[in-house]
């Protein structure tokens, strides 16, 4: 006599069969140490591998204290399986002031993704940021990335020990005498001009606890310029969703544009809203060619 199973026993047929299926191949952990060049730790509890690589190359103060790098200046990445057989990386990595805009090119010529820059301290002396990086893909490849982006840092401390206090570059007109009429023709957009000095502000739009919110309410970008026409400084903001965060960057670095954070401004908004940061020095009509180029690229991805 056929005979039907239970409920109960199909039950168990079930989870067995879905918890069989959602198991990932485990990390190939020698392939992630071999390409990073740096050993390891595993997480059998969290299924995670994570490198890291202390900040002791430079002597840092905060609140005029010296900081060891346990207490929170430790470069890591680590590593966890992901879908389709693909491995995700996330990781933090410490830089001085003079390392991020080349540390974050090379995570972005690598492929990996750069998800925040701030401070974690206050007081700090030299000042040190924090470079968050991520990615999904081979493990080998996103660790070998990982590499690039230590191993440029080193390269800087290497040509000069001490953190330099100034970007290098077009140096900044003395006295404020920007014409604004050439680059409201290149942004596409008038501006407000004070004292010699020339500021664009573009508004995107967005809710918050179901309240529109806008321009005004400061979900915009922005760009100031002051100097002179040949030597000048712009310095702004990007307002961005998610997915408009890597181009950006992208293009920013391309044209010479120097990043200095990446975070959020609000909470609960709709879509959820990033904000970049930036400073730039040089002719200002090259310059209001590098952000049209960037608030395009925004328009296009947008759509």
């Amino acid at each position: 006599m056929r005979t039907t199973p239970s409920l109960a026993a199909l039950g168990c047929l079930v989870l067995l069969t879905s918890s069989g299926s959602a198991q990932s191949p485990p990390l190939d952990t020698a392939a992630i140490e071999q390409a990073s060049g740096l050993k390891g730790t595993f997480s059998k509890e969290e299924n995670v591998f994570k490198i890291s690589k202390p900040r002791a190359d430079v002597k840092i103060a905060v609140d005029g204290w010296q900081m060891p790098p346990f207490m929170g200046l430790t470069s890591w990445a680590a590593f966890t399986p992901a879908h389709g057989g693909q491995t995700m990386m996330m990781g933090d990595t410490v830089v001085f002031e003079d390392e991020i805009n080349p540390a974050m090119s090379a995570a972005l010529e690598a492929g990996l993704e750069v998800t925040a820059l701030h401070n974690h301290f206050v007081f700090d002396q030299p000042r040190v940021l924090f470079m968050h990086i991520g990615g999904v893909g081979d493990a080998a490849t996103l660790a070998a990335g990982v590499k690039r982006v230590y191993d440029k840092i080193s390269e800087i401390r290497a040509a000069q020990p001490e953190p330099q206090t100034a970007f290098s570059g077009t140096k900044v007109g003395a006295t404020n005498a920007i014409t604004a009429e050439p680059l409201e023709a290149i942004l596409g957009t008038k501006g407000q001009a004070k004292d010699g000095m020339f500021k664009v502000v573009l508004g995107r739009t967005a809710t918050m606890h179901g309240t529109p919110v806008g321009k005004e309410m400061g979900v915009n970008t922005w760009a100031a310029f002051a100097g002179t026409d040949r030597e000048a400084v712009v310095d702004g903001d990007f307002a961005m969703i998610e997915s408009e965060l890597q181009p950006t960057l992208k293009t920013m670095r391309s044209g010479g544009l120097n990043i200095v954070a990446i975070h959020q401004h609000m909470i609960h908004e709709q879509p959820r809203i990033l904000f970049l940061h930036y400073w730039g020095t040089g002719e200002a009509a090259k310059l209001a060619q590098s952000l049209k180029t960037v608030v395009d690229a925004q328009t296009h991805f947008a759509n």
